[in-house]
């Protein structure tokens, strides 16, 4: 389990703490490591990853009645859209590089 889940699950996380104090330490390093917006691009990863964790655990407990081995439609809906949320953080990120990089001209 991450760092990121373990924190959450010795709260009883319902508390209206805004993202930036709660994951302060580790927003620090990444804005550190890779700037302001790439850092909360990639905590922004982690956190999302850190919830397909949590989606695939309940998955396993809430299984399809119609498709037997396979989670609740509602789990695999949930599943896909942070996948693809991902995906699109991903390319944000990708596309910021990009355009960081200087021009060579020949």
């Amino acid at each position: 389990m991450s760092r990121f889940l373990a924190n959450e699950a010795g709260r009883g996380h319902t508390s209206t703490v805004s993202v930036y104090s709660d994951h302060q330490q580790a927003l620090e390093n990444y804005e550190f490591q890779m700037g302001v917006e790439r850092g909360r691009l990639s905590l922004t990863l982690d956190l999302l990853t850190d919830a397909l964790v949590l989606v695939g655990q309940h998955g396993v407990y809430c299984q399809s009645a119609r498709q037997p081995g396979k989670p609740a439609l509602d789990v695999q809906m949930i599943s896909k859209q942070i996948e693809d949320a991902k995906h699109l953080v991903r390319d944000v990120m990708m596309e910021m590089k990009r355009k960081s990089q200087p021009v060579v001209k020949d």
